[in-house]
Parts: structure tokens; sequence; C-alpha cells
């Protein structure tokens, strides 16, 4: 079943996606070609400059710096989900642990929860190893609850967690009630939450200096040129873009979302879906200006948003943000005449997608990234909901307006909400690294080591087997699973529900 040429149902990037928070300004390398032409060919070809494909080059060459590598982008580097997403670092393993131990059994279940964790602390490891400028903060995350059935399948789950992960950090979370969790949290009116590790980061700045870090080593950086299709001549592989023709024996294909446009046979398999995140001014009662110690998740019977704080990014784009916000007819909280010192400090919260008349189900199936294609009903939830979660600890709202920035992204899902890691079955020297359910901050780096040392043939080595999942690799029997629906709900920086599929928070 040999991937074929034609026009497939999932698109290329959208031409003109919205600005997202997090590329403004865009980094000195977004537009970067690092020679003026095409190379006609190179030992590996990498498509995709998210954080999957520059972690994976930076990794090869790390191992092999005489590789010839190049790295295609269908738009400016790490303008993708990676440059879109909600900036947590956040497991919330819990919430896809019980579903895991009956799908794939309690050892995968235990490889999958400790694999996120070690995945979110060896990014930040490697924030402060490299020096890389990312805003990295390495804090707790408190998840609110407001729906008791969720509530009693957490304590079950990390009743679980315990039993069988005794020993490492991703098994401990601390429950708080109701009282406690408005005096630590200043949430109002919930159930009771609970408490673990997490962390924040501008997943674009680590994106964009792992790529430098990739170039620094020899990396062959080609933006604004899309992969329009793959063909394979005996052992080589064709990538057309329209600078030519590049070949190479070894295709990396670090898609996401976008894979089924290169692989029309994965369509159903993985499958695009929108997330939508804003920015917002906090209201004048928050405590500390905002700067709130704990990154967030507010879990409801429907679905959930994840919030974190940050220091504000205030750039001339919030003006062109609010023109645009006004004229697609969304909530206009941006604008105001008042003279007040603008804020501090950002929150930055996204989810919403049940919000739509549809529950969310339009939001799948298209790679529309651009403003105008953001619902309305989900911006005006999302701009309303932190003075519904903290109440009087957030009301007023900022005299200047709540809504900063408004931005969308494209992730991808698989049947069984696992990513799809390792080589296409039947098709030598092609490889995928993709469909990461919007969940991919504690996914993608380690992810990206393990297909690494796949490419380069030592599994054994790196003793693969012990800590990768087997869940998580691609097999026959995974690509002919069609999806039906969302089973591990995590967004652009993370999700909530959809049509009653929800596992993650984030």
């Amino acid at each position: 079943m040999a991937p074929t040429n034609g026009t497939a149902e999932t698109s290329l990037p959208h031409s003109d996606p919205c600005t997202s928070y997090w590329q403004q300004p865009p980094d000195e390398i977004a537009d970067l070609r690092t020679t003026p032409e095409l190379p006609q060919n190179a030992d590996i070809v990498i498509v995709g400059s998210g954080i999957s494909g520059s972690s994976i080059a930076y990794n090869l060459l790390s191992a092999k710096p005489d590789l010839k590598l190049v790295l295609l982008e269908a738009r400016q580097a790490a303008s993708g989900a990676s440059g879109r997403n909600g900036g947590h670092t956040k497991t919330a393993s819990y919430r896809s642990f019980l579903e895991n131990v009956k799908a794939v059994g309690e050892e995968e279940a235990v490889k999958v929860s400790k694999l996120e964790y070690d995945c979110m602390a060896a990014v930040h490891d490697l924030v402060k190893q490299k020096g890389i400028q990312c805003d990295a903060k390495r804090c707790d995350t408190a998840d609110v609850y407001y729906d008791q059935g969720h509530l009693d399948e957490a304590r079950e789950s990390v009743v679980l967690m315990e039993k069988l992960i005794p020993h490492h950090p991703s098994s401990k979370h601390t429950f708080y009630s109701p009282e406690e969790t408005k005096k630590k949290f200043f949430a109002e009116n919930s159930l009771g939450s609970l408490r673990y590790e997490a962390g924040s980061l501008s997943a674009y700045k680590l994106t964009i200096g792992i790529l430098k870090l990739a170039l620094d080593l020899g990396l062959s950086l080609q933006t604004n040129t899309p992969a329009t299709s793959i063909s394979k001549d005996n052992t080589t592989w064709i990538v057309a873009t329209p600078r030519g023709n590049i070949t190479t024996p070894t295709l990396i294909l670090a898609t996401n979302g976008y894979t089924a446009h290169l692989i029309p046979q994965l369509q159903e398999v993985i499958v695009p879906f929108r997330g939508v995140v804003t920015a917002q001014r906090p209201g004048q009662s928050l405590p500390h200006g905002g700067d709130l110690p704990t990154t967030y998740s507010f879990v409801y019977k429907e679905g959930y948003e994840y919030m974190i704080t940050r220091p504000s990014i205030r750039t001339p784009s919030d003006h062109a943000a609010t023109q645009r916000t006004l004229t697609n007819g969304h909530t206009p909280t941006t604008t105001s005449t008042s003279t007040a010192e603008d804020s501090a400090y950002d929150i930055v919260i996204g989810g919403g997608l049940t919000k739509t008349p549809d529950r969310g189900s339009s939001q799948f199936h298209t790679t529309d990234d651009s403003h105008s294609s953001i619902p309305q009903p989900v911006t005006s939830y999302l701009t309303s909901c932190t003075s519904t979660f903290f109440g009087t600890s957030w009301d007023p709202p900022h005299p200047l307006g709540t809504l900063r920035s408004l931005w969308s992204g494209i992730m991808g899902y698989s049947a069984d909400g696992h990513p799809l890691v390792g080589a296409y079955p039947g098709e030598e020297g092609l490889w995928l690294d993709a469909s990461f359910q919007g969940h991919g901050m504690v996914l993608c780096w380690l992810c990206a080591k393990a297909l690494s040392s796949m490419v380069l043939g030592r599994e054994e080595e790196e003793k693969l087997d012990d800590w990768f999942p087997r869940c998580f690799r691609v097999s026959t029997e995974r690509l002919a699973k069609k999806f039906s629906g969302r089973v591990v709900g995590r967004e652009v920086g993370d999700a909530e529900s959809v049509n009653g599929f929800e596992r993650g928070v984030g």
C-alpha cells in the first residue's frame, strides 16, 4: 500500500494563518533558507519544523555530524502547532491512565505515564543545559473540578497509579477540598482539586532554540518550501516542492495533523483538529497581578480549559489583533479608550470547543488556522470563562479589556489516542513521527529521541524497549484503525473532550 500522489482531503498548511501570540515578533530564522537553491539530494529529509522535526534533526546530527540533512517547512519555521499551543508542559497522566490500562495493559500504561513525566523533565533540563531562552518555568499545576464523576475517576486513577508506579514522581498527586481550592488556587464554586508537577514555556521559542542547535551542527533548513507530494523510485524517495524536487533514501514525516496530505492512505487514520487559545489581561482582583504560582485546568462534565500565567507579550500587533477581532465579529473586549497601565502578566487559556453548536465536531478534518475560521462561540466563551472560574478573585475586568490575543492551531489525532512513531510498514526508508493528540510537549522530545534511534539502527544500544511504549510504534494493525472520535482529548496546549471521548488535561 504505497503512498501515492494526488489530492488528499487533508491539505497543506493554510497559506494565510492567523498570527500566534507566541510568534510576536517572528524569530530571525523564521524565513531562513540555508541555501538559496533547494538541495537536489540529502542523506535524510525531514518534513516539518515543529518540536518533532527540530528534535529529530538535532538528535540525528548530534549522533552523526557528517549527515547531509535537509528539513523542509511549508511556512515559517515552527509555525504549526508547536508555535500555537497553550504553553503547558503538563502530563495529566492520571486522566488517561485507567483507559490505558484497559486498552494496552498495566506495563504499557506505566511506560506511557513515565515517558510523559520524563519527557517534561527532559525538556526543562535541555532548556537549562543549552541556555534556550523560552520563558521556561517548573511549577505545580492545579486541576480544578466541577463534576463529581470526573473527580471520582481522578481519585480512582491516582490510587491505581500509586499502586503500579510507587517510586516514580509521575504518581504523586495531592487532593484538596473546595475550601482549600478557593484558598490555595483562588477558584470558586468547585468540588475540589488536585495538584501535581508541571511547568510552562514558550514552545515556539523552545522549537526555534532546538532548530538553532541543529543549524549549528550543519542542518539545512528550507522554510516556505511545502512538500506537495512524495513518490518512490526503487529505493529513493522523491519529495516534490514548488522549488523543485529533492531525493533521499530516508524520508521522515514530522507533519502531525497534515500527514495524510502526503500519504492519502492515512485519511481517517491521522485526523487534523483545530484548537483555539487566547491571551488575556488578568482581572483586577486576581492575586499577584496575575502572576499565579501554578498552572491550571478547569474540568467540568462536558470538557475543560487549560491555563497558564506568564509575563505579558505586548507588541504593536495587539492593535491589529483587535481590529481583526472586530472585523470578524468576535467579542470586542480588546478595545478601550482607558489610559490605564497595561498588565505585566498575561493569562493564556484555551479550549472551549464543546461550546460550538455541534460540540466541536466541525473542528475535526480541517487545516484552516486562519483568523476568520475561529468559531465565534469559542471566542466569547473563552473570554468570559476566566471571570466564571475565579469569580470575586477576578472581577472587575482589566480596564484595557480582557482579550489581548486570539489564535488557533492544527493538531493530529489517531484512532487509539497514541502517537504514531516508527517505520512505515512495507515502505523502506519512510518514517513517521506524528499524531500527538495535542499533548506533544510531554511526548515529542522523547519520541524524537526514540525515532532517531530507530533510524540509526541503535534501538538495542538505547534500550528502547525498556522505556518506549510499544503502543506508540507504527504498525500495520494501527494504520488500519480509522478515527471515530477523540480518545485522548489533548489540545494545542491541551484540550477538552469532544463527542464524549475525554482523557487528557493540560
